[in-house]
């Protein structure tokens, strides 16, 4: 006589970028376990198919390419599956801002964590009276390396790597070069040849790009001291 199948239950959320409802289920335990074993690795192509696997096998909605994905979508989309899965309630370890040691557990339940958007953030970019520049979110292999980055890479190398997988292509009113097909070589001159301020206004479309956020408010016990602090992308929630 066989065994009885186990009913897994079914949930809905909306995709932050584009507002489409998705499907989902909790990871199982053999998913749980290649997770777990990815992150262990430390190896970040592991992790990165560990991730793309779990979640597109949670997602029941057909259609959906986690490889296409913005980074914040894929984060949203992990947060709410590990959530429904094992738990919907973590506690993280806050440092006190006041004296920057001491660290206090809070407790968050994960319902209360949302994608916030900027209404300064824009996609296009102008570089000069002539050239325009238009952006593209971070991908699935963007989300592993903000996240689970076990390299060397040094701060500026990875920020440049990041600003030139994330032009989607430049414009003027004549001709459009699309990124894609230019060389990774080209790119890089492309932008190491900005000014300061036309740099600083790549790195605006990054820091105002919708995130994963959530305010808590924690007391220093050593000094009584109340101060609110901001959490921001999946891994302050998981550190």
């Amino acid at each position: 006589m066989p065994l009885p199948k186990i009913a897994t239950p079914r949930y809905e959320l909306e995709l932050p970028s584009t507002g489409e409802t998705v499907t989902y289920r909790p990871f199982l335990v053999k998913e749980e376990k290649v997770l777990v074993i990815a992150l262990e690795s430390e190896n970040s192509k592991q992790i990165t198919n560990a991730i793309k696997t779990v979640i597109q096998s949670c997602i029941i909605t057909k259609g959906i390419k986690v490889e296409k994905l913005p980074t914040f979508d894929i984060e949203y989309l992990f947060l709410n599956i590990r959530g429904k899965s094992v738990g919907e309630e973590i506690e993280v370890n806050i440092i006190c801002p006041d004296d920057g040691k001491t660290q206090v557990p809070v407790t968050i339940d994960l319902d209360d964590i949302q994608v916030q958007k900027n209404e300064d953030h824009k996609k296009q970019i102008r570089i000069d009276p002539t050239i325009m520049m238009e952006m593209k979110y971070p991908s699935l292999d963007q989300f592993i390396q903000n996240n689970f980055d076990f390299s060397d890479k040094n701060a500026m190398d990875q920020s440049f790597e990041l600003i030139a997988t994330c032009i989607d292509k430049i414009y003027t009113e004549d001709e459009v070069w699309a990124a894609a097909d230019c060389s990774k070589k080209e790119i890089k001159e492309f932008v190491e040849s900005m000014n300061s301020t036309q740099f600083k206004d790549i790195e605006k479309f990054f820091e105002t790009m919708p995130k994963l956020s959530h305010a808590v408010t924690v007391t220093n016990p050593k000094t009584n001291v109340e101060s609110v602090v901001v959490l921001e992308g999946l891994s302050s929630f998981f550190a």
